[in-house]
């Protein structure tokens, strides 16, 4: 890994443009996070693109829960394809996240918070109508009983 995991995640804090950004921060700083086997540290633009393109509709066909995707792609769309970007590599059990930067490790173009199929993302962040939903469903009365099909008598 070029730059720590603190600069990583600060660098990605000022990322605007990257919507869950605080998650992801949230990921690579957490000391679990570990710098993962990175075969193409330097990528091109035209690379990221092709690879997170197939990626999309790998992650959609198999329901493989993301964070970060959208705004990487809409980030590497206006950019040449033969700029250069530096990739970092993230892990932690079955999750994983790519940051990628201009190779200071302060300008982030984007980054992708993704785990394995089947499992659920470590920070995952919840829209404010998410959290209203919640919120009035907690609220709501429960069923005084619920008929288990599965309790042994």
């Amino acid at each position: 890994m070029t730059i720590s995991r603190r600069q990583l995640a600060a660098s990605l804090l000022t990322a605007s443009h990257i919507a869950e950004r605080h998650a992801i921060a949230a990921f690579i700083a957490d000391e679990a996070a570990q710098p993962a086997p990175n075969p193409f540290p330097q990528t091109s633009v035209g690379a990221v693109r092709q690879v997170w393109r197939q990626r999309a509709a790998e992650f959609q066909s198999l329901a493989i829960e993301e964070i970060g995707l959208t705004c990487l792609l809409a980030a590497v769309s206006s950019m040449g394809v033969d700029e250069t970007l530096v990739q970092e590599i993230l892990r932690t059990g079955p999750h994983t996240a790519n940051v990628f930067h201009r190779g200071d490790g302060c300008r982030i173009i984007g980054a992708v918070l993704y785990g394995k199929p089947g499992t659920g993302l470590p920070c995952r962040p919840t829209s404010r109508l998410e959290r209203t939903a919640l919120t009035s469903r907690s609220r709501a009365p429960m069923a005084a009983e619920q008929l288990d099909l599965f309790a042994r008598v």
